[in-house]
């Protein structure tokens, strides 16, 4: 049975395997494909939880805004960008621009690059933790409003 050239070539597929030339003409055989090492067992590294660049830029943009006394709507407004896309920026939900950090820094008072060596301080201070210290992890009590 003769099957259509193209049915198996599929990225990741059957024809994307080295291939060998046969003894025989016309026939080619796979090479069998490597196995990746095995992990040795015992401790595995700890992944480290750092922050995304776009959530502390936007932890510096907003600590910026709100030490000058400003609104999201009077920063947005001279940066020419929307409240809401300020808002998302600096809640770390949009990635800006270089363009657009440009325009945010300049209307908060500072350069791009001033802005980023504040945000590579921000970056090298230790951050709270999310469990208080006087607390101990456990259930929660919620209360629901009638």
């Amino acid at each position: 049975m003769v099957q259509h050239p193209r049915l198996h070539v599929i990225p990741g597929g059957r024809d994307d395997r080295p291939r060998v030339a046969s003894a025989e003409p016309g026939r080619e055989s796979v090479l069998p494909q490597t196995v990746p090492p095995r992990r040795e067992p015992g401790p595995q590294p700890v992944p480290i939880d750092e922050p995304l660049w776009r959530e502390a830029l936007g932890r510096r943009f907003r600590a910026l805004r709100t030490e000058q006394g400003e609104t999201l709507v009077e920063t947005a407004g001279r940066a020419g960008v929307s409240p809401q896309y300020l808002s998302e920026v600096e809640r770390g939900r949009k990635d800006p621009s270089s363009e657009m950090i440009a325009a945010l820094a300049g209307a908060l008072g500072t350069t791009l690059i001033g802005l980023t060596e504040q945000v590579v301080r921000d970056l090298g201070r230790p951050r709270p933790t999310a469990i208080a210290p006087h607390r101990r992890p456990g259930p929660a009590m919620l209360a629901l409003a009638a």
